[in-house]
């Protein structure tokens, strides 16, 4: 067989299309639940991180440095199989969703610290001189502005997300990865992985685009 018939079969391609399609619409509600939860998430413990007494200050610093450490596979595989053992029995949705969440969180208050800390200390002291309270400030003045500042890298968090739910192939979760490999099982060829290969492209490749406008776009507000 040449190259073509092998990995670019057309015929295998569209007769697995359907179940790509479908496996790509669980990938994508996967990680919109992840990133809905995980960013806002992430941001509550950035400002524990940042403003609350020391205890929970260290609490969160731990959780950061630990879920930004640990691989994805391994937080997914402890929720799914070993919570069970300790009488916690959740379903392939919920524990895909539960670990993906909790890694987004950890990467997205790293991302918020850095930009709330990017912004001036004299944001602060003006709002203080005003009379402004301090929560106030925070949401009318800092965050605005560290949103601006953290857009480019939380778009690269959430490609890189996407790109993650891959990984819940391995709590039998039916996502596009998943339904690549069973369509190549079944036809007996590895074109399904070129053409799951290809969705993520086509879906990824504007947000990989959107991040390098978004970059050049405030850097060159920096500079005027």
């Amino acid at each position: 067989m040449s190259l073509i018939e092998t990995f670019f079969n057309a015929d295998v391609m569209i007769s697995s299309l359907p179940a790509l399609l479908r496996g790509f619409l669980n990938t994508l509600l996967l990680g919109l639940l992840s990133i809905g939860i995980g960013i806002p998430v992430g941001l509550a413990i950035s400002l524990i991180r940042l403003y609350a007494p020391k205890p929970l200050r260290l609490l969160a610093v731990g959780y950061i440095d630990i879920f930004r450490a640990m691989p994805v596979l391994v937080v997914l595989i402890l929720i799914y199989y070993a919570l069970p053992f300790l009488g916690i029995r959740l379903s392939s949705w919920t524990s895909a969703v539960t670990a993906f969440a909790i890694i987004m969180a950890a990467y997205s208050a790293e991302v918020f610290r850095s930009g709330i800390e990017s912004i001036p200390r004299g944001q602060f002291e003006a709002a203080q001189a005003l009379g402004l309270p301090f929560l106030l400030t925070l949401r009318k003045v800092v965050l605005p502005q560290a949103i601006r500042v953290v857009i480019p890298p939380m778009t690269s968090n959430c490609v890189s997300m996407f790109k993650d739910t891959s990984l819940a192939s391995t709590v039998a979760l039916p996502e596009l990865l998943k339904e690549a490999t069973n369509a190549q099982s079944l036809y007996a060829n590895p074109s399904p992985l070129i053409g799951a290969a290809l969705v993520y492209l086509i879906f990824l490749w504007p947000m990989v685009r959107l991040v390098s406008l978004l970059e050049r776009r405030f850097k060159t507000e920096k500079t005027h």
